[in-house]
């Protein structure tokens, strides 16, 4: 049963007082966002995480978070880089050396050298059916989009090796050549005083 001083600090809020401190919130994002929602609590709603999911709609467990935030002094840190899926490299480290394994002798450095990347002629399919027959690294072998990848940040780019074209030689035109005529002067007008 919530006490009087409970229903008076609610009441005291209108609806338009609401959305305009919901509006505050998604403004804020990580601890500045969980500080203010914690400071709104306290203040509205006697410090009960659970009464101001009701009110204001927020996450239950962000707002008892910033309470304890608030309480302590010591800030929660975002593990933003710890969420997501993990790269199939961090996930089976034996794949980068089967993969260079297999791609290694059929690389070939760009023949103009404009680029750093290793020109090869195996595809990224022929790369993921020749690792699925290791034994070692068959469970954790990814799609054939994802060993493309893998290939791209390995540094070999998947086009069909060129060989270097030598420049062609023209050859220089000799008066007593059929094919070259010498030059015929243009007639000027002649200039009348």
């Amino acid at each position: 049963m919530a006490s009087h001083k409970e229903e008076t600090a609610v009441a005291a809020l209108t609806e338009d007082v609401i959305q305009t401190i919901q509006s505050a919130a998604k403004l804020l994002t990580g601890h500045k966002r969980r500080r203010f929602q914690a400071e709104t609590a306290v203040k509205y709603c006697n410090g009960s995480a659970r009464q101001a999911e009701k009110v204001f709609g927020w996450g239950r467990a962000a707002v008892d978070t910033g309470l304890n935030e608030l309480r302590t002094g010591i800030r929660c840190l975002d593990a933003y880089g710890l969420r997501g899926r993990k790269k199939s490299e961090e996930l089976c480290p034996n794949l980068i050396d089967h993969i260079h394994r297999l791609v290694e002798p059929q690389a070939q450095a760009d023949p103009k050298f404009q680029t750093p990347f290793a020109f090869t002629r195996i595809t990224a399919k022929a790369v993921r059916d020749a690792l699925q027959a290791v034994p070692e690294v068959k469970d954790a072998v990814p799609s054939r989009q994802t060993v493309g990848e893998l290939l791209n940040r390995l540094g070999y780019r998947l086009r069909r090796v060129l060989k270097t074209q030598p420049e062609k030689k023209f050859p220089k035109p000799t008066p007593s050549s059929t094919t070259s005529k010498p030059p015929v002067p243009k007639r000027q007008p002649p200039r009348t005083p």
